[in-house]
């Protein structure tokens, strides 16, 4: 199945979208990389496969939807508990202040390439704050797609999270990465 002009909804029923963190200070072995996944947001992709410049995407992600999903490395497995200590510290005012700061919003300004190999460039806002970004992304022509871009946190007023006195603390950088597994017409019941 070939890429087709359109517009498309997008949605957790066909895609992902994903953060991955990193630890950083000398006690970065005592603490877990993370991937962290939205789980409540929603976005409309207008494809034109010959013509990028007509091609756009906007995204909206509700913070408090964000879920731990796998946390890899540490001296010990991530638990339950560890998992829900951890999405209750992402809505606290030093990291996305959930409760001021309900969603996260990308609108592209621009999109290049070919449907096999693209770069979307766009407005990413995060706590109030609006900065550029590239996302880059292919696809294999079956409808898939998927793509990354990193994410540097303090950039957009996120103090990223220490513990032990500061011996271990998250990589200011995370990858943001999504996966699209079908497009969904925006005119289709939902």
């Amino acid at each position: 199945m070939a890429l087709t002009d359109g517009t498309y909804r997008l949605g957790p029923s066909n895609a992902r979208l994903l953060i991955k963190t990193g630890r950083t200070g000398l006690g970065r072995r005592a603490g877990h990389d993370l991937t962290i996944e939205a789980v409540r947001w929603s976005g409309k992709a207008v494809l034109a496969v010959g013509d990028p410049d007509n091609a756009s995407v906007n995204v909206t992600v509700e913070t408090g939807s964000l879920q731990v999903r796998e946390g890899t490395g540490g001296l010990k497995a991530l638990t339950d508990a560890d998992r829900a200590e951890i999405e209750r510290t992402l809505a606290k005012r030093d990291l996305l202040h959930t409760t001021d700061h309900p969603t996260i919003t990308f609108r592209s300004t621009r999109v290049a390439g070919t449907p096999q190999s693209f770069e979307i460039t766009g407005d990413l806002t995060i706590k109030g704050r609006t900065h550029p970004i590239t996302v880059y992304g292919q696809g294999n022509g079956d409808r898939l797609l998927r793509g990354w871009a990193t994410v540097t946190q303090s950039t957009w007023g996120i103090k990223p999270y220490t513990a032990f006195l500061g011996a271990l603390r998250l990589a200011d950088e995370v990858r943001m990465e999504f996966e699209v597994t079908r497009l969904e017409p925006a005119d289709a019941p939902g």
